[in-house]
């Protein structure tokens, strides 16, 4: 069973900086992220994970992955997932 994961990147060199994103390779992709090879997370890696959630369908995925990049979605994940001092 293909699954997907919608995960929520941190930089170590700029904490307030994070980033949002979905994939079906987790590692390989924090692996991209930090080497450099993504145009929107270069300039802030290295890249923490500080939340990967698994979903069972794509759709699934992208609209909860839509969500997290509202305001609503961003005030959920401060209040839920991120450190206090984000």
């Amino acid at each position: 069973m293909k699954l997907y994961y919608v995960y929520v990147l941190r930089s170590q060199l700029h904490p307030k900086q994070i980033y949002i994103g979905y994939t079906e390779d987790l590692q390989g992709r924090i692996n991209q992220h930090n080497a450099g090879q993504s145009l929107h997370t270069s300039k802030f890696a290295p890249w923490d994970c500080m939340v990967a959630l698994r979903f069972p369908t794509k759709g699934i995925a992208v609209t909860f992955e839509r969500y997290l990049k509202t305001g609503s979605g961003r005030a959920f994940l401060k209040r839920h997932f991120l450190p206090s001092d984000n």
